[in-house]
């Protein structure tokens, strides 16, 4: 059963952990490929907020280059946006994984 002061730092811990998550929100990540043709800006729940893509790039007779360039930086910015989400949480959790969080 548990006691008074184990309640307390259980509810403390979930209201760290949601500040966690809405600051997550706002985290911002940049990754680009092709010298910076592409970059993707995602946020640290792993949703894509920008792609910018350089003039330069876009020809017709390249789209699957250009394909190529656009995975690429968004494979970066998930791997970026899920250390940086791994570090916030990790901090608070003591490095265990909670289901749901990461």
């Amino acid at each position: 059963m548990m006691n008074k002061n184990m309640m307390q730092q259980a509810q403390k811990l979930q209201q760290q952990l949601l500040k966690a998550q809405e600051e997550l929100e706002t985290l911002m990540v940049e990754a680009s490929s092709g010298g910076g043709a592409v970059t993707v800006v995602m946020n640290g729940q792993m949703q894509i907020q920008s792609v910018k893509i350089s003039k330069e790039v876009v020809d017709p007779a390249e789209v699957e280059m250009l394909e190529d360039l656009v995975l690429s930086a968004v494979k970066e910015a998930q791997v970026k946006a899920q250390e940086a989400a791994s570090k916030k949480m990790g901090a608070l959790t003591g490095g265990m994984k909670l289901p749901g969080l990461m």
